[in-house]
């Protein structure tokens, strides 16, 4: 397996760190791993084929699942050991399939990630207000924050859920596939978006793709699993390597240098 090279820029303690992590579903294996972490500040990719553990790993990480053996530490805590309220303020989740937001104004949505810091019954405050507006202002929202959510494209819904991610002032986003429903033009608007939210707030993102292109010009770090186990951990340039896809994916792969310099192209040959 590719191993990650940790670096002088790297925190010094993951935000995550699970070990020894089996997840069944009565005797079904479903993931299996030694060892993983996640680190601050950087954008991870999880890449494999279907069926491959992604986002099995994903909702482990976002306690939708439980672990049947091993360990698995948010910033250095048993996860089962945080409460809701303080593990909903720090870590955002987004699934494959998005709630409805039926007769919600774009505004309205971005405002709900503030509900972990004020409750049911607590008043929306000065702070979530200023949170909210920050959030509507970095995806670039403003113009359409009164606008119904269920008017808009696909690239705008998908900004929206990510704003009222950032609303919500997690230090770890998770997102599940968050551009399998869009055309390329918005594909590169939300990776960019998050790439550009983790650079200037220093947050950890943790995205399950499938296009491999998309992953390496857009993650810091790339994890490939295969058949529930963690195949290969290391840079774009590291895993794109025609042995490793082959490996990975099952078929035959070349990689080029991309036209404009940003890493590597890979391509069934």
């Amino acid at each position: 397996m590719v191993s990650k090279q940790r670096t002088s820029e790297t925190s010094e303690s993951p935000i995550y760190a699970a070990t020894d992590v089996e997840v069944a579903i009565g005797s079904k294996p479903l993931l299996s791993f030694r060892d993983f972490s996640v680190e601050a500040g950087e954008v991870t990719g999880l890449i494999g084929h279907n069926g491959s553990g992604k986002s099995t790993l994903l909702k482990l990480l976002a306690r939708q699942i439980r672990p049947s053996a091993g360990t698995v530490l948010y910033e250095g805590k048993p996860l089962d050991s945080w409460n809701e309220r303080s593990f909903a303020r720090s870590v955002a989740y987004l699934p494959q399939e998005m709630p409805p937001a039926q007769g919600l104004l774009v505004g309205e949505l971005v405002a709900l990630g503030r509900y972990p810091w004020h409750g049911a019954f607590g008043r929306f405050s000065g702070t979530d207000s200023s949170k909210t507006d920050q959030a509507v202002r970095l995806t670039d929202l403003m113009h359409l924050k009164d606008r119904l959510v269920e008017t808009l494209s696909g690239g705008e819904r998908q900004r929206a859920w990510l704003a009222m991610m950032v609303a919500q002032d997690a230090r770890c986003l998770l997102l599940d596939e968050p551009i399998s429903a869009l055309d390329i033009a918005h594909q590169v608007e939300v990776l960019s978006l998050v790439q550009d939210l983790s650079r200037r707030k220093g947050l950890a993102v943790v995205l399950v793709l499938h296009d491999i292109n998309m992953a390496a010009r857009f993650c810091d770090r790339l994890v490939a699993l295969k058949a529930g186990r963690l195949a290969a951990d290391g840079t774009p340039q590291e895993l794109l390597q025609p042995s490793l896809l082959r490996d990975i994916f099952g078929v035959e792969m070349s990689v080029i240098p991309h036209p404009d310099g940003k890493g590597p192209l890979a391509y069934v040959a």
